[in-house]
């Protein structure tokens, strides 16, 4: 069970199709020492009949059908990022690939450095969302602005969201009221600091998860990881 708010990241899933086994091997083998998983098939065919790919790693010279042709048809239902990594240095063949869906080209021989910042470069294009702080049944997306309680989306207005925000960054850490005004409002605020307790409230009530935002009298307030852990153990 969870019971931090440390940013976490789904792991991403790289296709690598490839059928020469002395190119598939290392790339396997190196991409997945960095976290990656990695799946890789031989054929076109394999390839469109693959578990969906965040990443798409594609020769074009496959044995059954053209990689380019499998650009184009993965691209009819899949959002993956697709990379061409072929030994044809053409221009034409570039733009071609480019023009057929292809994300980025990329020409044999190559180091696995640059290949994996190729990919952290289309996985900031075509999966923006950042990490999300995830505690029991609670889950934050930043990026997003997303925010999910049991698995179902929950409405915040923005000012709601930026305080939960600030809270679950630091889960079990007193926040003052000032430094919260400071954070989601403005540090020259001269309204009333009663705003902030309307909205604690208001996002006390749309959480529905007891205990998750403790008021520290005279100071401020905390985010509590167990309360979230333990909503989580009683479903």
């Amino acid at each position: 069970m969870t019971q931090t708010a440390a940013p976490v990241q789904p792991p991403v899933r790289v296709l690598v199709v490839e059928d020469d086994e002395g190119i598939a091997h290392p790339l396997r083998r190196g991409l997945t020492r960095c976290g990656y998983l990695v799946e890789t098939v031989a054929t076109g065919r394999a390839a469109l009949s693959a578990r969906p790919a965040d990443v798409v790693l594609l020769d074009l010279g496959l044995p059954d059908m053209d990689g380019l042709e499998v650009c184009r048809r993965l691209r009819e239902h899949s959002d993956a990022a697709v990379i061409v990594v072929t030994a044809r240095d053409g221009e034409v063949d570039r733009v071609v690939a480019l023009d057929d869906g292809a994300d980025d080209y990329l020409v044999k021989p190559f180091g696995l450095e640059e290949l994996k910042a190729r990919i952290r470069a289309v996985l900031r294009r075509v999966r923006p969302t950042g990490p999300r702080y995830v505690v029991g049944v609670l889950s934050v997306d930043p990026r997003a602005r997303q925010i999910w309680v049991r698995g179902g989306e929950i409405s915040l207005t923005p000012k709601e969201f930026d305080i939960l925000e600030c809270l679950i960054a630091e889960p079990g850490r007193a926040i003052s009221r000032h430094s919260l005004i400071t954070r989601v409002w403005d540090e020259n605020w001269y309204g009333p600091t009663r705003v902030l307790d309307v909205h604690i409230a208001a996002l006390r009530r749309k959480l529905a998860i007891d205990g998750l935002i403790e008021t520290l009298y005279g100071h401020g307030f905390r985010l509590v990881p167990s309360a979230a852990v333990a909503a989580a153990s009683g479903d």
